[in-house]
């Protein structure tokens, strides 16, 4: 077994993570905020004591975890800080080994059903009239969704639009983030939507009518309901990718 290591390279590495933690800290003690812009290379580089080369890598690990943007042309600025990196990560996992990953699947399903199952009350008590019948569009617009990529656009609208009231940043970046990673995942390991349209939007209308008479438990039932078939759909593609052949 080979122990040695190239010093020069360790030696990089440890900058390079060295000038990225430097930036974050820059961002942080100047309260920069997404959209912000940051000094020019040759200024951020004298104000870390960084090389160029050093902080062009450190840059480019930070662009990765859109925390810095580079937009050429105009400079360097905060990056949105979503959770794309987290979306990529799941999403290349759930791509990668399918056999182990249906879990992964049924995790997300499970934490999207939590935020709003458990957050049943607050959603419900902090929807406004106007959101209120914007659900109700959206009900309807699902009913009348001929594609299937069309009725998950419309469902992921929908549920994206019971997260606002909570006005929880993280919460909603979550949300988004699932919503991405399943979309992606759930085809290609057959987990596509087959329960019967009908059931989707009688489970979406309600969550509406429940949401309107501010009856947490009637919303809670809802929610219940509609992820019980993608739970189902989750078991049944798992069995048949595990289940030997029968011959």
């Amino acid at each position: 077994m080979r122990t040695d290591i190239k010093p020069a390279r360790a030696s990089r590495a440890l900058l390079q993570h060295a000038v990225t933690e430097q930036i974050k800290t820059y961002i942080i003690e100047n309260r920069l905020k997404p959209g912000d812009s940051l000094p020019t290379e040759a200024v951020l580089s004298e104000a870390l004591n960084a090389s160029r080369s050093s902080l062009r890598e450190a840059i480019k690990t930070l662009a990765a975890l859109d925390i810095v943007e580079v937009r050429h042309g105009f400079g360097m600025f905060v990056g949105r800080l979503s959770l794309s990196s987290l979306v990529e990560s799941l999403t290349f996992r759930g791509l990668l080994s399918p056999e182990d990953d249906f879990r992964v699947l049924l995790d997300l399903v499970e934490v999207r059903q939590l935020f709003e199952q458990g957050m049943a009350s607050q959603i419900i008590e902090r929807l406004d009239t106007g959101q209120l019948s914007e659900l109700e569009r959206l009900v309807d617009q699902l009913e009348g969704c001929t594609t299937g990529e069309s009725l998950v656009e419309t469902d992921r609208a929908f549920h994206n639009l019971l997260m606002e009231p909570l006005e929880n940043q993280l919460i909603t970046q979550l949300n988004g983030a699932f919503w991405d990673v399943y979309t992606i995942v759930a085809p290609y390991l057959g987990v596509a939507n087959r329960e019967e349209k009908a059931d989707t939007v009688a489970a979406h209308r309600a969550m509406v009518d429940a949401a309107r008479e501010r009856d947490a438990a009637a919303f809670t039932a809802a929610v219940v309901a509609h992820y019980a078939p993608v739970r189902q759909r989750i078991a049944a593609a798992t069995r048949a990718a595990t289940e030997p052949a029968e011959h």
